[in-house]
């Protein structure tokens, strides 16, 4: 963080402010102290007393400038990959056949479990920065691949770690409740006792932000869900889950009566589910990584979630199961082409929604007083080309906290 008061000026700004208009302003300015946002709008209604405290000026050049995107969901630390998988799954194994036959999550646990401290880290490092030279100045990071008290917290420091040497703001989760460990076959009421009894150290060594839970036929029942939660709840912890991916579940529902930040996937969510969401403010969190590479054909409800009023947001999911994507700005585009969201609802979803979904929604995700000063400068005209282009990276320059990044060191 800076403590010098930089006014940044010469921006065709787009704040994503609830009730902001879509398009650009032309000739838009930030001042930014202390690493937030004192100040932004058109350059001309700038108070004079707040022209006087800037100490320093940079121009933007003109660039469209928007709020750094949030990557609300990323299982980024993990050993091994999945590509034979991939190819299985192509040969006609469903998803749901690997995970039962051994493979899927538990074989990335077994390539975790395997791997150094150092290892994960040296591995989680390049995909942090590819993500971060696309704009992302948040990300969550999920545990859920160690499965072990040792091991979820080796991958919850990796993750911490990342936030300390990288330019962005990282907020983690514990997910050991994704799926049952080897030595814990035919067990998951046990898994769960020692699960829960990890959370408290994990809190206390303070590696964990949010809980969350993967409440599916292949994985944990709502009951047992509803037991994670509730050691979560008991320790002040907000929730997420991963709910109704592979069937319905009631998952969303469940969550809701937590007040979870979000449910996530969503693809068989029913009306039931939506109305919780809505009562509990919950955000739903769309993956299209995992849609497409998955190959689903049952797409979330977006029209009921848009009718209800949900917060929508979008996430690349990465992992190297069902979505090894390092791009939110092609989750933006897949969001539009296969899920049907208009550009604006792709991108406030990768901004402001997205910060909701990781409890930030009044620190970060949007351009106003009091926020971070985490914003990116584009080479593009208007926002919804964020959603447009693909295999394109359209990012010029990145600030997070008032500090601009160098961008040579994450390409």
């Amino acid at each position: 963080m800076t403590a010098t008061t930089t006014l940044w000026r010469d921006a065709r700004l787009v704040t994503l402010q609830p009730g902001s208009a879509w398009a650009p302003v032309d000739d838009g300015a930030l001042l930014v102290q202390q690493g937030r946002i004192a100040w932004t709008g058109p350059l001309a209604d700038l108070p004079t007393d707040l022209a006087r405290q800037a100490r320093d000026e940079q121009s933007l050049g003109g660039a469209l400038v928007t709020p750094g995107l949030v990557d609300c969901h990323t299982h980024l630390v993990y050993g091994g990959q999945r590509a034979a998988e991939f190819e299985l799954r192509l040969q006609g194994a469903s998803y749901e056949q690997i995970a039962r036959a051994g493979g899927g999550i538990v074989s990335t646990v077994a390539a975790t479990r395997a791997a150094s401290e150092d290892a994960l880290y040296t591995a989680a490092l390049p995909r942090a920065r590819t993500l971060l030279a696309e704009g992302v100045t948040t990300l969550e990071i999920k545990s859920g691949y160690g499965l072990s008290a040792e091991h979820e917290a080796r991958c919850l420091r990796v993750a911490r770690r990342l936030g300390r040497d990288l330019p962005v703001t990282v907020r983690t989760t514990s997910l050991a409740a994704h799926a049952l460990p080897p030595e814990f076959a035919g067990r998951a009421d046990d898994y769960l006792d020692a699960a829960i009894a990890w959370l408290p150290q994990l809190q206390a060594a303070g590696l964990v932000d949010a809980v969350d839970a993967f409440c599916e036929t292949i994985a944990f029942s709502p009951a047992q869900t509803r037991r994670m939660f509730d050691a979560a709840q008991a320790l002040g912890l907000p929730v997420k889950l991963h709910a109704e991916q592979l069937s319905n579940q009631h998952g969303a529902a469940l969550a809701a009566s937590y007040d979870a930040l979000s449910c996530d996937h969503l693809e068989h969510l029913d009306d039931a589910g939506i109305a919780a969401m809505k009562a509990a403010g919950t955000v739903a969190v769309l993956l299209p990584g995992a849609f497409y590479f998955l190959r689903e054909t049952t797409l979330p409800p977006v029209a009921a979630l848009r009718a209800a009023g949900v917060p929508i947001a979008i996430a690349s999911d990465h992992n190297p199961g069902s979505s090894p994507c390092l791009s939110l700005l092609l989750m933006l585009n897949m969001a539009c082409t296969l899920l049907r969201l208009t550009p604006e609802e792709a991108v406030l979803g990768a901004t402001r929604h997205a910060a909701a979904a990781l409890g930030l929604g009044t620190t970060h995700g949007q351009l106003a007083p009091g926020f971070a000063a985490d914003f990116v400068a584009w080479d593009l005209d208007h926002p919804r080309e964020l959603a447009y282009w693909f295999g394109h990276n359209p990012c010029r320059r990145v600030v997070r906290g008032g500090v601009e990044t160098d961008l040579r060191t994450l390409r």
